[in-house]
């Protein structure tokens, strides 16, 4: 079990999905720098969480509701829960809201799941389901929380609090997802990556400094 003060944010689980080198300098460098899709990211959540918490019959709606769970290490918000009674409450499913398209790899699911163990833990009932509402086709794709789900969120947790531990931030891969990361100038991969060295990034450099300079029949522009 972790205390209140070894909590680390949810959120940092889709970081590192996406990149070790990304969660890395958010969450042990501190840094951040927004672009197009930070911000449009940020403010589908912020029109999400500013909502009113209502009732509908059996069914009532929260609206940036605080989770946490001290056998995961984990604290943070889920955007919406839905909380279903009858004569108690009967089943909590979170929603989760994202800018674009469903995603190939596992960094959506893997986030939606860890909230759904905060509210197991939290409410002492199973949440065997949840979904994501997608922006741009507006659609929402229900997720079945099923133990492989299970198990590589509670493996990516063990990951992120080893990493966050560590206080190092890892060299990864130049890969083609680094140019729509917001946080590329900070993270320099074509500087920084762990398959070049800084002789060859050097010579890389020189090489590119020589093209802008020189036109194509040789002479000096």
């Amino acid at each position: 079990m972790y205390s209140e003060d070894e909590l680390v944010p949810l959120s940092a689980l889709q970081h590192i999905q996406f990149c070790e080198r990304q969660c890395a300098l958010i969450h042990i460098e501190g840094l951040w720098a927004e672009n197009r899709l930070t911000a449009e990211g940020r403010n589908l959540h912020e029109r999400a969480d500013s909502g009113e918490s209502e009732s509908r019959g059996p069914v009532r709606t929260a609206r940036s509701l605080p989770l946490r769970s001290l056998r995961l290490g984990l604290a943070g918000r889920a955007d919406v829960v839905e909380f279903r009674y009858g004569s108690v409450l009967t089943a909590a499913i979170p929603i989760e809201y994202k800018r674009g398209r469903e995603k190939m790899d596992d960094s959506d699911r893997v986030q939606l799941c860890a909230q759904a163990l905060c509210l197991e833990e939290m409410l002492g009932i199973p949440v065997p389901a949840g979904a994501l509402f997608y922006a741009t086709p507006r659609r929402r794709a229900d997720i079945l929380f099923d133990e492989p789900l299970r198990r590589i969120t509670e493996d990516t947790v063990i990951r992120l609090h080893a990493l966050l531990d560590s206080g190092v931030t890892p060299r990864v891969p130049r890969q083609p997802k680094c140019d729509g990361c917001s946080l590329f100038e900070l993270c320099m991969p074509e500087v920084t990556a762990a398959n070049i060295s800084a002789s060859a990034w050097s010579a890389r450099a020189v090489t590119a400094s020589l093209a802008r300079t020189i036109d194509p029949s040789g002479d000096n522009l």
